[in-house]
């Protein structure tokens, strides 16, 4: 009786420990994984039997929901940029058209008015050859108009006013270029000129001190979606632009040690350069580079993740790049970021010229080659 106690001791033990105690563990991550939603969490396997193939099972499961629900956020996030897109694209070709059609109307005008003005000042001019001593009023008139510093300043004034047009035009441009609505779909396109039109419209914040170095090769027409690209160019352009006014707020509250190289008395000059070139004649490649304070090298692995962001609340959604590495992927293209601590940044993105060019077509020093290639422009401007 007593062996019979004791045998029936040991096996409710060995049940619990081997049996029990495993399967409460899988239930317990079960249940945190269901109410936490942290798809980081895993089940230990300590044994090779039916309850440890529950718990790889069960790890498998919890890793394929991880991936599932990233690409379905992704996916979300990105109907609604596409949304926010087409929305804000169509409200910009209202307004480019609104803007354009009285714009033109001053500047066509402006020419003529330049004209008559021209010639009235040649009539009051051929007045004063004529009669060089006029008429007290008229005298005490010229002298209350200034009418030589009228005469000197008008032109001047017309030009400028031409040259504001002239400015507003290639606004409403380059704002239609940039959402590029006539064009939805796959069409051959200029790259710089959806370059350009980016920098354009982010001219009030790169005149901030910022020096834009552009080196443009011989590029052909490339197949593209333009509005999905020019939204690549700003995404990537926005963050050099952060990097380098937030390296800039650094070196002005004194943190310049870990800034400035050890030969330079000087903080360098923000710069962002741009920079393009035919890899062969399937392929183009685009280098978009600044001298910020770069990636670190603990989240370089990590810039490409959905609603990943180191800048502060408020500042950043961390889509940018997850939905430009999406679409440079759906132009069977490549984007790679090449970056150290303190070093700056470059993104580098190679695209086929041919939407029918598929990555098997593609040499694999590609990517390497356009990197080291536009390094050695960069050592040499």
């Amino acid at each position: 009786m007593v062996l019979s106690a004791a045998l029936a001791v040991a096996l409710a033990l060995y049940t619990s420990n081997a049996i029990a105690q495993p399967i409460k563990t899988v239930t317990k991550v079960a249940q945190q994984v269901t109410e936490e939603s942290n798809f980081e969490l895993r089940v230990p396997v300590t044994t090779n039997d039916e309850v440890g193939v529950l718990a790889t099972s069960l790890n498998q499961l919890i890793q394929r929901i991880a991936v599932y629900t990233k690409e379905l956020k992704l996916a979300e996030a990105q109907l609604i940029q596409t949304e926010k897109m087409s929305s804000l694209g169509a409200m910009v070709a209202g307004v480019a058209h609104e803007i354009n059609n009285p714009v033109n109307f001053i500047y066509g005008n402006l020419d003529y008015t330049t004209e008559y003005i021209q010639d009235l000042l040649s009539l009051v001019r051929l007045y004063q050859q004529q009669y060089p001593e006029p008429l007290p009023v008229i005298q005490e008139q010229i002298e209350a108009i200034e009418l030589d510093f009228l005469a000197e300043d008008l032109p001047k004034i017309l030009s400028s006013m031409k040259g504001g047009a002239e400015r507003i035009r290639e606004i409403v441009l380059s704002l239609r270029n940039f959402s590029r609505l006539d064009e939805a779909g796959m069409k051959a396109v200029n790259l710089h000129e959806g370059i350009d039109s980016t920098l354009i419209l982010l001219n009030n914040r790169i005149k901030q001190g910022i020096e834009v170095i552009k080196q443009y090769g011989e590029l052909p027409l490339v197949e593209c979606s333009p509005a999905q690209l020019n939204q690549v160019f700003m995404n990537i352009l926005s963050n050099a632009i952060d990097a380098l006014e937030v390296g800039d707020k650094e070196r002005e509250y004194g943190d310049m040690s870990t800034k400035l190289p050890a030969s330079s008395s000087q903080p360098p000059i923000p710069t962002i350069q741009i920079c393009t070139k035919v890899l062969d004649q399937n392929w183009v490649a685009i280098s978009i580079s600044d001298n910020g304070s770069g990636i670190p090298a603990a989240i370089k692995d990590r810039i490409f993740d959905p609603f990943f962001t180191t800048k502060e609340p408020g500042k950043g959604t961390g889509l940018g790049l997850a939905i430009s590495y999406q679409i440079i992927t759906q132009h069977h293209g490549n984007i790679q970021a090449h970056s150290a601590s303190n070093q700056g940044t470059e993104f580098v993105i190679t695209l086929p010229v041919r939407a029918s060019t598929t990555h098997s077509t593609r040499s694999t020093n590609h990517t390497l080659l356009s990197h080291v290639q536009f390094n050695e422009v960069n050592h040499n401007s």
